[in-house]
């Protein structure tokens, strides 16, 4: 499968640029700049194409299977930031795989996305976001997967999860776990048309997903 990767220089990106490596998998890097080309390609990236949230990315997806949405300005940037990356980014992104005939589409969202009102009061903006891009996406017609981490570590991963398809509360997890879990949704038919939230836990990446 062929991958658009949008965030793929961040942290998460980063790790899932070499789990992709690793896999039967393709990844194209989206990046703004053409010098970060090179480096991710070092980490595992097929191909890097330059382009911007903020824009059209219709001609830098064609001819992917399937989009991952690994952006995110972080919870500690201004509500601008946060809305023009986490929301409106992700919303033009979803609109423009549909546009150009990606039927798969998997986003990392954020624990208490579901109901950013009962969130901590300082994430509450950043939670908004991330709930109104997922209800685009959900209501796209895409084959959406939408992954809900808990507290992001840097933590070297052990690739054990604890999955919820309900509200949990807010665990940690390592980004590198996060991205073992955006890679394996793509090949699990359980995770389509889902959303779930994961934190550390005890259950094998594989085995927690097929569980949904």
């Amino acid at each position: 499968m062929h991958v658009f990767i949008a965030g793929a220089n961040g942290q998460i990106g980063q790790h899932l640029l070499r789990e992709i490596a690793n896999s039967d998998h393709e990844a194209r890097a989206m990046v703004r700049h053409p010098e970060q080309g090179p480096e991710l390609q070092q980490l595992g990236a097929t191909e890097t194409v330059v382009g911007d949230l903020e824009q059209d990315c219709s001609e830098a997806m064609k001819g992917c299977d399937a989009v991952i949405f690994a952006a995110g300005s972080g919870p500690h940037t201004g509500p601008d930031k946060t809305t023009d990356v986490d929301q409106d980014g992700a919303i033009r992104l979803i609109d423009s795989a549909k546009a150009v005939g990606i039927k798969r589409f998997v986003i990392v969202s954020s624990m208490g996305a579901e109901d950013p009102e009962n969130g901590p009061e300082k994430l509450r903006h950043y939670l908004q976001a991330k709930h109104n891009a997922d209800e685009h996406l959900k209501n796209s017609g895409l084959n959406y997967t939408i992954v809900r981490p808990g507290q992001l570590i840097d933590d070297e991963g052990t690739g054990k999860l604890a999955v919820s398809a309900g509200q949990g509360d807010f665990g940690k997890i390592p980004r590198q776990d996060v991205a073992r879990v955006l890679l394996a949704v793509l090949d699990t038919d359980t995770t389509i048309n889902r959303v779930f939230e994961v934190a550390s836990g005890d259950t094998p990446v594989a085995e927690a997903l097929a569980k949904l």
